[in-house]
């Protein structure tokens, strides 16, 4: 059984997504250990509990620096020993050593098609404005290995996404997440849990 530890900063639609696909069997012999935000108020740390999953909040507003911040996400992380660590919507530059502890064994979701849009402040709303401002017709989502760069790591799976006249950030965001993030997050997991 995969054991799985979602990090994630909002809302959490692709930890319910995740969730979800467990308990629908599309994702097979995989569990959530735990749910970690940097964000107290997260929705998706209710998400979590709703679900009776182990849930904590690490912010950064509760250490002097951002040393002893990672220090404490890394432990938050080591508790549960977790054969896999999901970015789900997480805000936060993963510390290299949490990296090189778990090199292989990270993976996020990022909302366009890599490597258009991706890299140092792209992220959210920003990445769907940027897509409609330079005009493509195609967007979509990434799931990749995390490595040291920003959106730099291998790919594991891609899904296109159409981008339709009038959009506006929000309507491709929401596009993208149902019609990609949603499917092929729970998908790369269930490949990682099965290989």
């Amino acid at each position: 059984m995969l054991k799985i530890c979602v990090c994630v900063s909002g809302g959490g639609t692709n930890l319910q997504a995740i969730m979800d696909a467990i308990d629908n069997g599309t994702i097979r012999n995989a569990e959530i250990v735990r749910v970690i935000s940097n964000n107290k108020s997260a929705f998706a740390l209710e998400r979590a509990k709703n679900h009776q999953i182990d849930a904590v909040a690490v912010s950064p507003k509760d250490f002097e620096t951002r040393e002893q911040f990672n220090d404490a996400l890394l432990q938050a992380v080591k508790e549960k020993n977790p054969d896999l660590i999901v970015l789900a919507g997480f805000l936060v530059v993963i510390p290299e050593k949490m990296i090189a502890e778990y090199r292989g064994k990270i993976i996020n979701i990022h909302p366009s098609l890599i490597p258009s849009f991706c890299g140092t402040g792209y992220y959210g709303l920003k990445v769907h404005e940027a897509a409609l401002t330079r005009g493509v017709k195609v967007t979509g989502a990434t799931v990749h290995y995390v490595d040291e760069g920003t959106d730099t790591g291998p790919i594991i799976l891609q899904k296109a996404v159409e981008v339709l006249p009038g959009d506006t950030p929000k309507v491709l965001q929401q596009r993208v997440m149902e019609q990609a993030e949603w499917k092929i997050l729970p998908q790369a997991i269930d490949m990682i849990a099965n290989q």
